[in-house]
């Protein structure tokens, strides 16, 4: 582990870099997207290290309580992000089996919006 700056500092600090040293100075419109594409990347990773294993998290709770789970959440990331994938194929498997169970539709639309939370806020807030 590092002292300060952290990861999502030092994803901060080139974003904002980028957005407001690199990009004003770019002129060509393929580079000029690319170091956009950029800036988006790194805006979605700061977003990831902040929310992204608490919402992995009510995630895999969601999923638990919807398919009849009882077992406790992992604490290490990558764990809940395996059970995560476990869980989400068991209930695609369901979904497909013509057997949803219920409060499907409220968990699918609780994660898609934390997914846009991460990946691109300003899409979920439009329409909301």
């Amino acid at each position: 582990m590092q002292d300060r700056p952290h990861a999502a500092e030092l994803a901060e600090a080139v974003r904002e870099f980028i957005e407001t040293e690199v990009l004003p100075g770019i002129d060509e419109p393929r580079l000029r997207f690319r170091v956009l594409v950029a800036a988006n990347g790194l805006g979605i990773l700061e977003r990831e290290l902040r929310l992204g294993a608490p919402l992995v998290r009510r995630e895999v709770e969601s999923l638990g309580r919807l398919l009849g789970r009882a077992d406790p959440a992992p604490d290490d990331l990558e764990e809940l992000r395996r059970r995560a994938g476990d869980l989400n194929r068991e209930l695609v498997r369901r979904i497909r089996a013509g057997d949803p169970p219920e409060g499907t539709l409220a968990h699918l639309l609780a994660t898609v919006a934390d997914k846009l939370r991460v990946a691109s806020p300003r899409y979920l807030e439009r329409y909301r």
